[in-house]
């Protein structure tokens, strides 16, 4: 037992030692050099070692498999695969992958022969497409240039075949594997011969997207390959760009990946950002129900999903996270019921009657909206009453703010529906909150909900003004929107585009609503 322990040892401290990775640049003087690394798209320093006389070793068991490089002064660096072997690799520069010697590594015996070749034809390619760009296409050298392109890249597709078919199990055939195309069949036909479906191709392409990427397969997201086609498939290229589409797609590849993996841990993360830093009106629904499945959550363990966050980054993450989602866009957000300025009738805005709502926060203190409060009357007057568009605006009232939200209202002779939590109401909530609302679930006759009393936690409200578009159903449809772009948008909505603008666009308004 004891000498099998040994053995076993022995061997293990073998493993180790044997992966080392030892490269060679000739002409290169005594330096640092680094060893880089992908996750994703995204380069990071890997180990740090001095070479010299244009040699260094790092230890490959430290790393993890997949695309690595190595970096040289003056922003010079050259790719090669790894994968829990020795590597053994000689070049020059300045072309390293060209005059690159593989003396040790089978991953890279193929690899950078392949490297090679792709860059021969894609750079034959490149020289044909110029020539056939000078020409027309009924020009009877047009197609024989064609041709010639067609028969290089079948060239690269028998290449990629080979390296597949005959290395499926090594990360080199895997890379390549994930780099090819899925072969779209052709579209069923009646007997006839017309085709049965329009859309075959694209919805045969889109299902079968991942078929060549082995998602299983962690070494994979070290590479920007993946990255490159997790980007196309959640891009407008392939998908819809729509909140609920990316929802329910990324919903379903992410639920399917090794939630233990760096696979899931990049994806989820990738995902949750992009969108989240999208100026797409309506994608930070996707950022935060990203966030409430596979942040702000717990797993069986009681862990969060998100292996890769710090404890302490969850708070500010999750934090208000519900109320968040209940004002992203299609959801009907929750109602307010506030006193108008004679603090003593009170007003919802789930009760209106109207084709269109806007909800509409602001501060009379507030310097944006002392330029826009006006603007929104002046579109209520002259627009939008007449044509059933309501604006329900709720205001600060509480304080020395109730004397001057009145005095505002007043003086600039707003006409729609002004709410607040008015001063009186803010001492009755500190004090006797009962008297208010409900303390258990159905309790009736409270004027008021606590919702509605916290308005700037339920919407989410930091700063002002912040607007949202409701539809008849009272679901939002749009919101964080200037003054023109509103105006624009209920013209459209209601069939009058072609009225007259009573605001032009306003560059800096866009750009205040837009970061709020």
């Amino acid at each position: 037992m004891k000498l099998t322990l040994l053995l076993l040892s022995i061997m293990f401290v073998q493993h180790l030692s044997a992966q080392k990775i030892r490269l060679k640049v000739e002409g290169q003087k005594d330096t640092t050099v680094y060893l880089i690394k992908y996750f994703g798209s995204k380069l990071f320093y890997a180990d740090t070692a001095e070479m010299k006389n244009g040699e260094v070793v790092f230890e490959g068991a430290k790393q993890k498999p997949g695309i690595i490089g190595l970096f040289l002064p003056g922003q010079r660096y050259f790719e090669f695969v790894y994968n829990n072997e020795e590597i053994h690799l000689e070049t020059k520069g300045p072309d390293f992958m060209g005059n690159m010697i593989v003396k040790k590594s089978e991953e890279n015996k193929i690899f950078v022969p392949y490297v090679k070749f792709i860059s021969s034809k894609k750079g034959d390619v490149a020289k044909l497409a110029e020539e056939r760009a000078k020409l027309k296409p009924e020009d009877a050298l047009y197609k024989t240039l064609s041709e010639q392109i067609d028969a290089l890249n079948a060239e690269v597709d028998a290449y990629q075949a080979n390296i597949v078919a005959t290395h499926p199990s090594m990360l080199v055939g895997k890379i390549v594997k994930m780099s090819t195309e899925v072969k779209v069949p052709e579209p069923p036909k009646d007997d006839k011969g017309n085709i049965l479906d329009s859309n075959f191709r694209y919805k045969y392409y889109f299902s079968h997207f991942w078929d060549n990427t082995d998602l299983k397969s962690d070494a994979l997201v070290n590479n920007p390959i993946f990255a490159n086609k997790l980007e196309f498939y959640f891009g407008k290229q392939m998908m819809i760009q729509h909140w609920d589409t990316i929802i329910k797609y990324a919903f379903a590849f992410c639920d399917a990946l090794d939630p233990k993996s760096r696979m899931y841990e990049y994806s989820v993360g990738w995902i949750a950002s992009t969108f989240g830093k999208s100026e797409i009106m309506g994608m930070d629904k996707v950022y935060y129900y990203m966030l409430k499945r596979y942040f702000c959550t717990k797993d069986a363990s009681g862990k969060s999903p998100a292996f890769w966050v710090a404890e302490d980054k969850f708070e500010d993450l999750c934090e208000n996270l519900d109320n968040k989602m209940n004002t992203v866009m299609g959801i009907k957000p929750p109602n307010l019921i506030m006193r108008d300025t004679t603090d003593t009738k009170w007003l919802d805005f789930y009760s209106l009657n109207s084709e269109y709502t806007i909800l509409y926060f602001w501060d009379p203190e507030c310097g944006h909206c002392k330029k826009v409060t006006p603007k929104i009357q002046t579109l209520y007057a002259e627009k939008w009453k007449n044509r059933n568009i309501e604006v329900y605006a709720i205001g600060k009232g509480v304080g020395k703010d109730f004397e001057a939200w009145k005095k505002y209202i007043h003086d600039n002779k707003l006409s729609f529906i002004n709410v607040a939590v008015t001063n009186s109401i803010y001492e009755i909530a500190k004090a006797t909150p009962e008297k208010l609302v409900p303390m258990y679930p159905g309790e009736k006759g409270k004027p008021t909900t606590l919702q509605s009393l916290n308005y700037q936690q339920t919407y989410d409200i930091y700063s002002t003004p912040k607007v949202f578009v409701l539809d008849k159903d009272k679901k939002i449809i749009a919101k964080n929107l200037s003054v023109s772009q509103l105006e624009d948008m209920l013209d459209k909505l209601q069939n009058k585009a072609d009225a007259p603008k009573l605001f032009p666009p306003d560059p800096e308004e866009d750009e205040h609503m837009q970061k709020d």
